[in-house]
This record gives C-alpha cells, structure tokens and sequence, in this order.
C-alpha cells in the first residue's frame, strides 16, 4: 500500500488558497455573463458579487498567514 505523504498547516493553506482563486475567477465569469444578458437578474448578480468579495477576503486571510507581514 502506498503511503499518502502527510501535509504541514502551510501546504493545506496552499491548496484551500488555489480552490478559492478557482472559485472566485469562476464567479467572476458568472457574472460576466448574466450582466451580458438583456434583463440580467440584478438581485442574483448582487448575491454573487457578494459571494465573490467574501472568498477575496478569505484570500487575503490565507495569503497573511501563509506571508505574514513582519515589522522589524
């Protein structure tokens, strides 16, 4: 059996980072396409546009944590 190698706190910050950069360029493509529409659904664009500023901020949570900002 092949033994699975184990992951520090910093590669699972990695990977969580790399899905929300997914998810958030999907959104952003989401919405893209339903504001090209000729009546787009403003309430469910507003929703998604929500749901995208929320994943940013988890972004920018990971990416201080994996890089924190060091005063000397």
């Amino acid at each position: 059996m092949t033994e699975i190698p184990k992951m520090d706190r910093a590669d699972m910050l990695r990977v969580r980072l790399q899905l929300l950069r997914d998810e958030h360029s999907d959104l952003d493509q989401a919405i893209g396409a339903m504001e090209e529409r000729p009546a787009p659904d403003m309430l469910a664009v507003r929703r998604l546009k929500k749901k995208k500023l929320q994943i940013k901020e988890e972004i920018v949570r990971i990416e201080d944590e994996i890089h924190p900002d060091i005063i000397a």
